[in-house]
């Protein structure tokens, strides 16, 4: 299939990319640490909630627009920081940004991103967030954060969640290496792809250079390098130092607890992003939209919280915003899109994304974000009103007691 209008959901883009794209670098995008249960779970997580909607509302016009990191949006939608895009396609992260602004949804680039800072900048007149991991290299951080001052961004989204690497299992049996090499154990699955060979071999130079690192000709060198330089002693006091020094909107990304969050809103951030990784670094982590409501309520408005993990419909963008949460992430959806179209597939995959959010927002009777409540919102299986009212039952777990005795029981 050539036509990315032929598509109409993420999952019928993921599978393109599959067969697009060698088996290696399907799985790098779509893989998660070790068993894969908060992998799957952010996705899975929305079906414990229902939509609640409301009907003989006013809908003439849907108003989906929303101020989200001090700039505005024409919908809740950032995307998401993922590293080496040109791995996928040769359009590379420059195709993402482009069509990221055609759409109206924001644009997060990552620090291991084949495109530069500057670059990305000038790209459109989109909303631009540059994704910083914390280097050991305190004036590297800070060089980092002039650059994108320099070239226009609007606002710094600081990962905090990768103080070690995860434990992605997928990569470790393919072998995939940055950039990517054929070895014994992957060579039949590349050539298996041909034209994803064609495109790479012929694509130009690989390079990482929003990295600090003199050598850009070793790949491997540099990635290690920056490995080996991350910090692992992340700490809110360094944090802080970041905020001052860029003085404009900052993020923290990869907060799972309300402790943290209300720490964040402490050291003067802007936002919190609710986010572990897309799975992909502790296993085990609860799905982000679980997380959304408590956050929401304990921050009390301080700050903005947005949500990242799992999002492949537009419904569950409607589900994270009627808990609370300002805007909301979402990465794998995109790269599928790259993988299997380029530019066209970005475009079509945000096409699909905004109609179902739109779509949503009007048939639970919202006209605008700000109609939008947790009136519009259930948790899915839960108990009748009308039994709790009448104090004919009570929930616990699962399971509906009455007087401390099953349903029906004797």
């Amino acid at each position: 299939m050539t036509n990315p209008s032929r598509l109409h959901n993420v999952r019928e883009f993921e599978a393109t990319a599959r067969r697009r794209l060698p088996q290696p670098l399907f799985d790098y995008i779509a893989g998660g640490a070790d068993d894969e249960l908060t992998l799957r779970a952010n996705t899975d997580a929305f079906a414990r909630y229902d939509l609640v909607p409301r009907y003989l509302q006013r809908l003439k016009k849907i108003d989906m627009s929303r101020n989200v990191l001090g700039a505005r949006l024409d919908w809740p939608l950032v995307l998401a920081p993922t590293g080496m895009n040109r791995m996928f396609h040769p359009a590379g992260e420059l195709a993402v940004a482009i069509e990221a602004a055609k759409s109206g949804a924001g644009y997060c680039l990552s620090t291991m991103a084949n495109e530069s800072i500057e670059n990305v900048g000038a790209a459109g007149n989109g909303v631009k967030i540059y994704q910083l991991y914390m280097l050991k290299d305190e004036q590297q951080n800070l060089a980092s954060i002039d650059r994108c001052r320099a070239a226009g961004f609007h606002a710094i989204c600081l990962t905090v969640d990768t103080v070690v690497a995860g434990n992605r299992e997928r990569d470790l049996r393919s072998g995939l290496t940055v950039p990517p090499q054929l070895n014994l154990s992957s060579f039949l699955q590349f050539v298996a792809r041909p034209g994803w060979c064609a495109q790479y071999l012929t694509s130009g130079r690989f390079s990482l250079p929003n990295v600090p690192a003199q050598d850009q000709d070793d790949m491997s060198t540099l990635a290690a390098y920056f490995a080996a330089n991350m910090e692992s002693e992340i700490t809110w006091a360094k944090v802080e130092k970041l905020i001052a020094h860029w003085g404009g909107p900052f993020a923290i990304k990869g907060i799972q607890s309300i402790a943290d969050a209300k720490a964040a809103a402490d050291s003067g951030a802007s936002a919190v992003i609710v986010s572990n990784h897309g799975g992909r670094q502790l296993d085990g982590a609860s799905p982000a939209i679980d997380l959304v409501a408590d956050i929401v309520d304990a921050l009390e408005g301080r700050i903005e919280v947005i949500m990242d993990g799992g999002v492949r419909r537009g419904s569950h963008i409607v589900k994270a915003l009627a808990m609370g949460a300002t805007a909301c992430m979402t990465g794998r959806p995109y790269l599928y899109g790259l993988a299997s179209f380029g530019h066209k597939g970005v475009g079509r995959v945000l096409d699909l994304l905004r109609a179902e959010t739109e779509r949503a927002l009007a048939l639970v009777g919202c006209a605008s974000l700000s109609d939008l409540s947790r009136d519009h919102i259930r948790l899915a299986e839960a108990v009748p009103g009308f039994f709790v009212r009448q104090g004919q039952a009570r929930l616990s777990g699962n399971v509906l007691l009455d007087q401390g005795q099953g349903i029906g029981s004797s």
